[in-house]
């Protein structure tokens, strides 16, 4: 039986100095060779010197006076964040021995970085794993999946179409060889934004503005990062937590499945892990803005620097970004004016990946326009960044607005198998908050195990 090169605990990930010095200097240096298993000691928001990557957009590109606070997901191994949620639903199957390697394959379910995450994770714990995702995605993402040596099970239809990989995988399931890292129903997915990215998220602002998150924006796939913001609450109860949707897929808000070229987020569900009682926010940006937006700031760093932003800045913003980051940033943008935020004020939100999955997505969207000329960037520049204001913007704090969000969880869950008792469960902060202190018994299993292997 392969030994599994078990990882890092929560409170690690976190704050990786908590390895000692010797380990994070190893961790550190595997960086070098991407499929070392030391690796898995680099997944975390921190840089070498224990500090949160982000960068505090320049106003002059945002457009807005408050600062707006990106955290920034092309640091972490394999390329995402996403990385991090397929670890730790990993890990913990594997300290409750319900995944045990050289017996199980992994499949996970997903639209690209979760799979891209699941595949480079188990390369790294050396477990058989299946990616089950629409077809009609990135080819940089089947690319990726296939270099970390998973196999892909394509499922028709694109983002708007996740469905289609959710049932594929409850087939899958009956085979009790497979053991699912299912992103949009297994808690450590929660567990994981809510301690990692959340506490990181409180720590990016230190030092910014007046140290405080009036608000916090991120658009669900699996609504995982969605869950950044319930420790977010806890220190700032005042912060206004915002979900994004697609514009041509506003499911959440009024039941919209349409298809949308932001691959990751709207996947025409209320997941199961999202907690909806702390969703005050739901906003729609359109899918071409987004596409539009990393089309300007990749391309044409000189347009930015037009525009006020310092050129040297403007040129490192060029590889940040993927689309959905630049769908968080748009709704960044949009809060800040409808919440009228001022120069001390912050708003946080996530940059899941870089560019590195998307020169196609730009290749595509040279071909739906004539032209890309520096005119017509110019244009794009003020329509994206510029005109983008506070419609489509529901205020889900009220009830009635609650209601309609675990009813569709509801449709969408029941049919899985979930029972009504334990959705209605979900309702109330102490579910939440009881699957969030869980992760101080796994990570001492985590260390008793490691310990022994």
């Amino acid at each position: 039986m392969n030994k599994i090169p078990f990882g890092p605990t929560y409170e690690e990930m976190l704050d990786p100095s908590l390895l000692g010095e010797e380990l994070r200097n190893k961790a550190l240096e595997a960086k070098k060779n991407e499929l070392d298993p030391l690796n898995l000691f680099n997944i975390t928001w921190k840089n070498e010197n224990n500090e949160v990557n982000k960068i505090v957009l320049p106003k002059e590109l945002t457009g807005v006076e408050c600062n707006i606070v990106v955290l920034l997901g092309k640091y972490f191994p394999s390329g995402s964040h996403k990385v991090g949620p397929a670890y730790s639903t990993l890990i913990e199957g594997c300290v409750d021995n319900a995944i045990v390697p050289g017996e199980h394959t992994i499949l996970g379910p997903s639209t690209g970085n979760f799979g891209i995450g699941v595949s480079y994770i188990c390369n790294l714990m050396k477990y058989d794993a299946i990616v089950i995702m629409p077809d009609n995605m990135s080819k940089e993402r089947y690319d990726r999946i296939r270099r970390y040596g998973a196999s892909l099970d394509l499922t028709p239809g694109t983002e708007s179409d996740v469905i289609l990989t959710l049932e594929r995988t409850f087939e899958l399931k009956k085979n009790p060889k497979n053991r699912s890292l299912a992103q949009f129903e297994l808690l450590p997915n929660y567990r994981f934004h809510r301690h990692v990215t959340g506490n990181s998220c409180i720590e990016a602002v230190k030092g910014v503005g007046n140290n405080r998150i009036a608000c916090y924006c991120s658009a669900p796939g699996s609504a995982g990062t969605l869950a950044a913001g319930d420790q977010i609450k806890k220190v700032f109860p005042d912060a206004k937590v915002v979900a994004l949707e697609p514009y041509e897929c506003s499911t959440l808000m009024n039941g919209g499945r349409g298809q949308h070229r932001i691959e990751g987020i709207g996947d025409k569900m209320c997941t199961l892990i999202h907690n909806v009682l702390n969703t005050d926010f739901i906003a729609l940006i359109k899918d071409d803005d987004s596409v539009k937006g990393l089309k300007i700031i990749h391309d044409a760093p000189e347009i930015l620097a037009e525009n006020g932003v310092d050129p040297k800045i403007a040129k490192s913003l060029t590889d940040l970004f993927g689309v959905s980051s630049i769908c968080n940033i748009i709704g960044a943008i949009k809060m800040a004016k409808y919440l009228r935020l001022g120069p001390n004020d912050n708003i946080v939100t996530i940059a899941t990946d870089g560019f590195d999955r998307y020169e196609s997505v730009l290749e595509n969207l040279g071909t739906r326009y004539l032209e890309t000329a520096d005119f017509v960037l110019r244009r794009w520049f003020v329509d994206v960044f510029r005109k983008n204001g506070i419609e489509d913007i529901v205020d889900y704090r009220e009830p009635a607005q609650k209601e309609k969000l675990f009813r569709q969880k509801e449709n969408d869950w029941l049919k899985f198998g979930y029972t009504q008792e334990y959705l209605d469960s979900m309702k109330h902060m102490d579910f939440w908050d009881e699957e969030y202190n869980k992760i101080f018994a796994y990570d001492e299993l985590i260390r008793n195990r490691r310990g022994r292997e």
